[in-house]
């Protein structure tokens, strides 16, 4: 195998392992995205095996489309594509290596801890909080004051997912797993990302894509 990696790209190489053997996993080359099921009370992850990535971007595109569908005609249709819209984000390095990455869900959530909005009396929530079924941090529209503290803390402290709007500076980015159904997962062409239940320790969790890029670098050209 070695020789054969020699002799071709490695993007090609890993086109062909996906294409032949998807179920062959790369240790140390998985990223996390944390969900709890209602139902099971069990943790599960978009995961992303890096090694199978080829930064084809279908997975920016399905996101988008999916969460900024259009009605016409009576019906409800995925809208345009556009991946600067979607929650994932591939971010590609040189030497070759693509990281697609979003929300880890960090358990500390340093996002929450820096807005400033007082918590609600009632529900005990800021204008960012944890979702009290799912865990996902969401934002409350009429309380967020588009201060973009969030967004400034996961970018100095974790994996800078967290993005303001354009125009009302409220935070975007934020992945909500599809409902249960990530779009990412099912569209995938290669399957380097997997919607399983995972244990609670695990490789790059809160990681930006900048230091895991330069991991994988290592591990794959070193």
């Amino acid at each position: 195998m070695e020789e054969i990696i020699e002799k071709q790209s490695r993007r090609d190489f890993l086109r062909k392992l996906s294409l032949g053997a998807g179920s062959l996993l790369i240790a140390g080359s998985f990223g996390f995205s944390w969900m709890i099921d209602p139902v099971t009370g069990k943790v599960k992850a978009i995961v992303i095996d890096f090694s199978k990535c080829t930064g084809c971007r279908t997975c920016e595109t399905v996101c988008a489309a999916h969460h900024h569908q259009i009605e016409t005609g009576g019906s409800v249709i995925p809208g345009i594509s556009n991946p600067y819209q979607a929650n994932i984000r591939v971010h590609h390095f040189n030497p070759d290596v693509d990281v697609p990455l979003v929300c880890s869900r960090c358990e500390d959530a340093p996002c929450i801890d820096a807005c400033p909005v007082d918590p609600d009396p009632e529900t005990g929530r800021k204008a960012l909080y944890h979702h009290p079924v799912t865990g996902v941090p969401a934002n409350d529209t009429e309380r967020c004051i588009g201060c973009r503290m969030c967004a400034r803390a996961c970018e100095s402290m974790r994996t800078g997912t967290i993005r303001p709007n354009p125009g009302s500076h409220m935070p975007e980015g934020i992945c909500d797993q599809c409902g249960g159904d990530p779009q990412c997962v099912k569209y995938c062409p290669f399957n380097a990302i997997s919607f399983i239940e995972v244990a609670h320790d695990r490789e790059f969790a809160g990681l930006s894509p900048e230091a895991i890029g330069q991991l994988l670098i290592k591990k794959f050209y070193s």
